[in-house]
């Protein structure tokens, strides 16, 4: 059930609320967008809630990284072993991974700006959306939370600050993969060992093309809680504005231009 139904008139609507998760039209940087593709295919589209189009670029990432060898050939390079990265790497794979990684940053940029003249437009027709939905399983609603909370959460576990601010599709995923990641990279086996002091034991025992792929799925988890937590406190208090007065400022209320109001 919604607080509001939606009757089709508009021709944008700037957000909707469902039961499982706020789903916003708001002004995002191409560039930031576009980067966060190029650190992990599928992020971008993510952050733009284009969700199918994002697990798919995710799981494709994933897929191919791991036969392709890339997360050890990079690790190689890095110590600047260039022999062992040319060696460690399957071509087979590598020439499918090129194409596509390049296509997730192109059209996340794209859609980005696409979706900012959408925005910009919604914004100005200015139609009214639902705020609140309660269903079986779920309750949502606009309200204000602390981003910080949001950031803490997620470095504790990627995943948290998106169920803190009702992020359910995306916190389902990426708890999800984090799971996958680290049982396949053995971090936490890695961690335990170092506690104890078998340092080479521990960095032994990680597997490289699993655990690349960890560092930014923290980050992201981080900025993808964070920034929607400010953006869903900025549409809340357009809402509230709103609703205060269409229902509780006199219609004979005017600010003149150059005068002070009494």
């Amino acid at each position: 059930m919604y607080n509001y139904s939606n009757d089709n008139t508009a021709r944008r609507y700037k957000a909707h609320v469902s039961v499982l998760g706020t789903t916003q039209l708001h002004l995002r940087n191409p560039y930031i967008i576009a980067w966060w593709s190029a650190a992990f295919p599928g992020f971008g589209h993510m952050l733009l809630s284009k969700y199918l189009r994002g697990y798919a670029l995710f799981i494709w990432e994933v897929i191919v990284n791991v036969n392709a060898h890339v997360n050890s050939a990079m690790i190689y390079s890095f110590q600047g072993n260039i022999d062992m990265a040319k060696d460690v790497l399957d071509t087979r794979w590598l020439l499918m991974y090129i194409p596509v990684y390049l296509f997730g940053i192109w059209d996340s940029y794209r859609t980005t700006v696409d979706m900012n003249r959408i925005y910009l437009l919604a914004d100005r027709e200015d139609h009214r959306f639902n705020g609140f939905a309660i269903g079986a399983l779920e309750i949502n609603y606009l309200d204000k939370r602390n981003p910080i909370v949001s950031l803490m959460w997620s470095l504790c576990i990627p995943g948290l600050g998106q169920l803190y601010i009702h992020r359910i599709l995306t916190a389902i995923f990426v708890i999800i993969w984090l799971v996958i990641f680290y049982y396949f990279s053995h971090v936490q086996e890695a961690i335990v060992l170092l506690i104890l002091g078998d340092v080479k034991e521990a960095t032994s025992v990680l597997h490289s093309d699993w655990l690349l792929f960890i560092p930014s799925h923290y980050g992201f988890a981080i900025y993808d809680s964070y920034i929607n937590t400010v953006e869903n406190n900025k549409l809340f208090e357009k809402d509230l504005r709103k609703h205060l007065t269409m229902n509780y400022q006199s219609k004979k209320f005017q600010i003149l231009k150059g005068q002070k109001v009494k």
